[in-house]
């Protein structure tokens, strides 16, 4: 395999077209780098199975207060963000900034939720306490039993399926070549990464390359021992429902909850589409939908808004997250020369793209991550990664 500095090739390549493959792609294309990206279906990924909730404060979860700190930042460019892609896109993302609801409906609900509730303010995060009444003067349809809540009108949402579209127009506008095919293995010359090598056996050579392949990124051949992404698949199962007009409002946010010990959310869209999910199972790289992950989201959801058993079912789907051992994404230079992580987003993919794209471009022009960032390079499980090689998939 050539180098690409004789013409023939590129200064990128992206191995992956999910939100965060394409994001990298279009930060670097702006950046004057000639990029490509492989994948047999980019726009894709987890982003057709994602809620696409963008919650920094709710998502906060003990022990991770340094991803805290990555996510606010984050959120905080989402704004700007999204306008710069829809001017560069022509497209709408379907981005809200309608707020969120956690809600409890018992009194160890209750109690988990005042927790929740006194580490965000000791974080410094918006967030104030309801009691049930309040809660249902804001969401009508909610449960006579709910106990209290949480209203954060910082944590909105964005539809993952139109920014995932917007993305891959974006990158095509600014000049990214898509090769969309499965790449066979890495492409590794002089101790350095140099490209890949697409099913069939077409070369791609880069000067640097990207992997941003969620889920599969510790399973791709070519990839010697010491840097394979520790990174491991967690089945979610999702419904999507339609509320008529004549029900409308049904939902004016995002209602989160804790029902049976699980994590339930309801998303409501702009076009009438309410997304409910979702189940997380380590079931390996299982996607089929069930009739028992479908009947608890439902089941719950009943709990939580009765009123959503008079919904349509429009649509289930299973989608995998590429969860890491600490559950925050892996961003940066690997110890092979020429090889970079974007990976390992786990439940936070969608809320961290604006500041995946920065810190992507920022490296691969050779500056410096920005502070929220620079926890979570791929070193921290350097010790790690040999353990996670697994068999590329049919």
């Amino acid at each position: 395999m050539r180098s690409s500095r004789n013409g023939n090739g590129s200064d990128v390549l992206v191995i992956g077209g999910g939100i965060i493959g394409l994001v990298t792609a279009w930060r670097a294309a702006q950046r004057g780098l000639r990029t490509a990206v492989a994948d047999p279906e980019p726009g894709g990924g987890a982003a057709r199975v994602a809620a696409g909730m963008l919650a920094a404060v709710t998502e906060l979860h003990y022990g991770e207060q340094l991803l805290l700190g990555l996510n606010v930042a984050s959120a905080a460019r989402y704004p700007a963000f999204v306008a710069e892609l829809e001017a560069a896109s022509g497209q709408e993302t379907g981005f809200r900034t309608c707020g969120t609801l956690a809600v409890a409906l018992d009194s160890d609900d209750r109690a988990h939720l005042r927790d929740l509730h006194a580490l965000q303010q000791r974080s410094g995060l918006g967030s104030e306490w309801l009691t049930g009444r309040e809660c249902r003067r804001l969401e009508p349809m909610l449960a006579p039993g709910v106990r209290g809540g949480l209203r954060v009108d910082g944590d909105h949402q964005i539809d993952p399926r139109r920014l995932a579209a917007a993305l891959l127009t974006a990158c095509e506008r600014a000049g990214v070549v898509f090769h969309r095919g499965w790449v066979e293995r890495l492409g590794v010359v002089g101790g350095r990464a140099c490209g890949a090598v697409l099913a069939g056996g077409t070369e791609l050579a880069a000067d640097q390359v990207v992997l941003a392949a969620g889920s599969l990124s510790g399973r791709l051949p070519g990839l010697p021992d010491d840097v394979v992404p520790p990174v491991r698949p967690v089945k979610g199962q999702v419904v999507r429902l339609t509320v008529p007009a004549g029900y409308a409002p049904f939902l004016s946010r995002t209602v989160r909850a804790v029902v049976r010990g699980g994590h339930l959310y309801l998303v409501p869209r702009e076009n009438g589409e309410l997304v409910v999910g979702a189940t997380s199972e380590e079931m390996g790289w299982d996607t089929t939908v069930t009739a028992g992950g479908v009947y608890e989201l439902l089941r719950d959801a009943h709990e939580l808004v009765p009123g959503i058993t008079e919904l349509p079912l429009t649509e289930t789907l299973a989608g995998l997250r590429p969860a890491s051992p600490d559950n925050a994404p892996l961003l940066g230079p690997t110890a092979l020369p020429g090889l970079h992580l974007a990976t390992g987003h786990h439940r936070n993919g969608v809320l961290l793209t604006p500041i995946t794209g920065d810190v992507m471009a920022e490296l691969l022009t050779g500056g410096e991550p920005p502070e929220p960032a620079r926890p979570f390079t791929p070193h921290r499980f350097s010790s790690a990664a040999a353990s996670v090689r697994q068999e590329q998939p049919a």
